[in-house]
C-alpha cells in the first residue's frame, strides 16, 4: 500500500537518501528544505526515476508561523501522513562553550529542537484522528554522549533524545509509533556546514577509517517504518564499525 511520507531537510545528505530510498519503493513524498532549486531538482529526480508524486515545499524549521502555514494547507492525499521523518537539523562550530557564537548555538537549538516540535506538533493531529501514523526522529550519537567541544549541539541532540520518548510515551494511546535515530559519523555535508565552509577541516574529520553514509541510515529508518503495525523500534544508535563512541576511532592513517 503506497504510504505518504513528509521529509524534512530532504535536499542532501541522509533526507536525500531517505527520499530515494522510500520513493523506490514506490511511496508518496513530501519534500521540505529551504533550497528552491535543490527541491525542485530532486522532485524531477524522484518523478522521473520512480513515476511517483512528489511535493516540494520550501520552508525554514525554525519558522513555526511558516511550518503551521504551509503544512495546515495540504489537500488530500497529502494531509494523510503515514511516516513523518524529522530530518531538518544542522551542526555549527567546534568551539569551546567560553568562545562559541551564541547565534550558533541559536540557530542550532532552532533547527535541531524547535523544528522538529514545530513540525511534528502539524503532523500529529492528522495521525491521531486516523489512530495510525510513525514518528521518526533523526537525533545523534551526540545526543547520548557529551563531548568535548560539542556542548550546544550536544545539548539538542539530547533534547531530541528526550523528546522521542517522551513523545513516544504520549502518544502511546493514539497508535502512533515513534523512533529515534541516532547516527554516529556519516560523511554527508554535515561537516562542511560545521566548520562553515571549511573542506580542510571537514575532510579532516572523515580520514583514517570509512564512515557511514547516507544510505546506511536510510536504510535502517526504511527498515524500522516498515515493521509489523504491533512491532516499533524505540531507538538505534548506529556506527560504522570503525567507532566506538562519539569520540573514540580506529585509524588507518598511514
Amino acid at each position: 500500500m503506497t504510504k505518504t511520507v513528509l521529509i524534512t531537510g530532504a535536499t542532501s545528505g541522509i533526507g536525500k537518501s531517505c527520499a530515494v530510498k522510500f520513493a523506490s519503493n514506490e511511496n508518496r513524498l513530501i519534500i521540505t528544505g529551504r533550497r528552491q532549486e535543490k527541491l525542485l531538482s530532486l522532485k524531477n529526480e524522484l518523478t522521473e526515476q520512480f513515476n511517483i508524486e512528489v511535493l516540494d515545499l520550501c520552508f525554514d524549521v525554525q519558522d513555526r508561523i511558516q511550518v503551521e502555514s504551509t503544512l495546515s494547507q495540504l489537500k488530500s492525499p497529502w494531509n494523510k501522513i503515514d511516516i513523518l521523518i524529522n530530518n531538518a537539523g544542522l551542526a555549527l562550530g567546534r568551539d569551546s562553550f567560553e568562545d562559541a557564537s551564541m547565534e550558533d548555538w541559536e540557530t542550532m537549538m532552532q533547527t535541531n529542537v524547535n523544528g522538529l516540535l514545530y513540525v511534528s506538533k502539524a503532523v500529529l493531529p492528522g495521525m491521531i484522528v486516523r489512530k495510525q501514523g510513525h514518528v521518526i526522529n533523526i537525533g545523534s550519537i551526540a545526543g547520548k554522549e557529551v563531548y568535548e567541544n560539542g556542548n550546544v549541539y550536544c545539548a539538542s541532540k539530547f533534547a531530541v533524545d528526550a523528546i522521542s520518548k517522551s513523545m513516544r510515551i504520549d502518544l502511546l494511546k493514539h497508535n502512533i509509533k515513534v523512533t529515534a535515530i541516532h547516527p554516529g559519523a556519516v560523511e554527508t555535508e554535515f561537516s562542511i556546514v560545521r566548520y562553515k565552509g571549511d573542506e580542510t577541516k571537514a575532510n579532516a574529520t572523515y580520514n583514517g577509517f570509512t564512515p557511514l553514509a547516507g544510505d546506511d541510515i536510510a536504510d535502517a529508518i526504511f527498515y524500522a517504518a516498515q515493521l509489523p503495525a504491533h512491532v516499533c523500534i524505540n531507538e538505534l544508535t548506529i556506527t560504522c564499525t570503525q567507532q566506538g563512541s562519539a569520540t573514540n576511532f580506529y585509524k588507518n592513517n598511514k
